[in-house]
């Protein structure tokens, strides 16, 4: 039995060039800012002051995001396509304009709450417009693309943020992201379709779910940033309980931020997001690889710098390869062996890990880098585009799309308070802290494999199945 499915081509997506410029683009300029801000912050203290509150601004930016991806589909169905991607545009434009006249640093906050609500909502506009503006046949290539720009922008954004810094230039980093943004925002009614939806179609906000979200990613957020070990568990263990209270919230409302077939028995579409949620806390070690780099290899910190984006580098490089799968057989295999890459490779570098490392040694570090990024690059586009298969119903469909940035914000910000806390088990020890850090998250990815084949089995199950399953939930 042929089980393939058909893929378009690069060149295909081509044709729709324009649509796929502002979809990536806008995932790109959020993605670039993140490690740009970080790169600039150093020097913007040096000028405003507000050292103290200094490691607020990756907290305010992370929360603002997470709560934006969740209102994509109520911008979207309120605003349409173009109007809903003005907005984030324009929301993360005046964002960066307030960033670069920011006097002190409450003013800078400010300014990086409102970045992240633009960010946030590009990114899940990018998701959810994959599914209703490119033919089915170019999902997994828009997918590739978009899941891309993230790994592109972890790569971009320190060496721009680290070139404007070199040269006190913190303020026109900033003017430039808010320029770009402005032409961004220009392209947009020229390159999308005019949507066609109406103000009465409107859904509604899910307020319950949105500050339950809130509070998780503010708890995460909050214990990423203390010393304290004891109070940094009980925030991580107090968010964990409030996604649990957010699942069951959801579960038992009819107004929800993920789609019906997220809590329907039998399918696979809360295992797909698992998946995709191990996949990319794991990016977090990227983090501490420049320092590990330079304390532990001796490198200088421009290489040090370049060792961190490697798994980035490797996550991009690798859509474009796995994006071209076709059968169904292959693409099931990919996305379980996504996260056994990543978790080989992260244990693998746990092992390589030893004070005054040698410099054979150190340079063995990348291929396994690039391996363990291969392993996100393999299995993500398969992933979204799964998510986004989940259901035959357009508006669910949407939805489903657009809570993949959800699930990738929110991820992110768990990834980063769990690497916080490893690395602080392992102290004082810097070599027994990367060894925590590499260990603890290879164990997570190793759970993305278990997710994926659980996801896997569910897809297989025969359709009438699926379709009864799906009829009785809806009555």
């Amino acid at each position: 039995m042929d089980d393939s499915q058909r893929v378009g081509s690069w060149r295909e997506l081509g044709r729709y060039f324009g649509t796929a410029v502002v979809l990536a683009g806008g995932v790109l300029v959020g993605a670039v800012n993140i490690y740009m801000a970080a790169s600039l912050l150093p020097t913007a203290v040096a000028e405003i002051g507000g050292e103290r509150l200094y490691a607020w601004n990756m907290t305010i930016f992370l929360i603002a995001q997470v709560v934006s991806t969740m209102l994509v589909s109520r911008t979207l169905s309120r605003y349409g396509d173009i109007g809903s991607y003005l907005m984030g545009f324009g929301v993360f434009a005046v964002g960066s304009v307030v960033c670069a006249a920011s006097p002190t640093m409450p003013v800078l906050l400010v300014g990086r709450g409102a970045q992240g609500l633009g960010a946030g909502l590009l990114t899940g506009l990018g998701f959810a417009l994959i599914y209703s503006a490119l033919p089915a046949r170019l999902w997994v290539r828009g997918s590739a693309l978009i899941s891309a720009m993230f790994g592109l922008g972890n790569f971009v954004g320190p060496t721009l943020g680290g070139l404007f810094a070199q040269f006190g230039a913190w303020r026109p980093a900033f003017v430039v992201l808010a320029v770009v943004s402005g032409v961004m925002a220009a392209f947009v009614p020229r390159v999308l379709p005019t949507s066609r939806r109406t103000s009465a179609e409107a859904v509604q906000v899910p307020l319950g779910s949105l500050l339950l979200v809130i509070g998780a990613t503010a708890a995460v957020s909050v214990a990423g940033i203390l010393s304290n070990e004891a109070m940094r568990a009980v925030l991580i263990a107090l968010a964990l309980a409030l996604v649990m209270a957010f699942a069951v919230t959801e579960k038992g409302s009819q107004v929800r931020v993920l789609p019906r077939p997220t809590y329907q028995a039998g399918s696979a579409l809360r295992w797909v997001y698992l998946t995709i949620a191990f996949l990319a806390a794991g990016v977090a070690v990227e983090t501490f690889l420049p320092l590990f780099g330079q304390r532990l290899g001796a490198l200088p910190p421009v290489a040090a710098g370049f060792f961190g984006a490697a798994l980035s580098l490797g996550w991009s490089a690798s859509q474009v390869v796995s994006s071209s799968a076709r059968r169904q057989r292959t693409v099931r295999r990919l996305q379980v062996a996504g996260p056994g890459l990543l978790a080989a490779g992260l244990a693998i570098l746990a092992l390589l890990q030893h004070r005054h490392a040698s410099l054979p040694l150190v340079l063995a570090w990348l291929p396994v880098l690039l391996l363990a990024g291969t392993g996100i690059g393999l299995a993500m586009p398969h992933l979204s585009v799964a998510a986004m298969a989940s259901t035959p119903d357009k508006e669910e469909g949407e939805k489903a799309a657009a809570a993949i940035a959800t699930v990738l914000t929110t991820s992110t910000a768990f990834g980063a308070a769990v690497a916080g806390l490893l690395v602080n088990l392992g102290g004082p020890s810097l070599v027994t802290s990367a060894r925590y850090l590499l260990l603890g998250f290879a164990a997570v990815s190793a759970l993305g494999m278990l997710t994926a084949l659980r996801a896997n089995q569910l897809a297989q199950l025969p359709a009438d199945t699926a379709h009864s399953s799906t009829t009785a939930a809806s009555r």
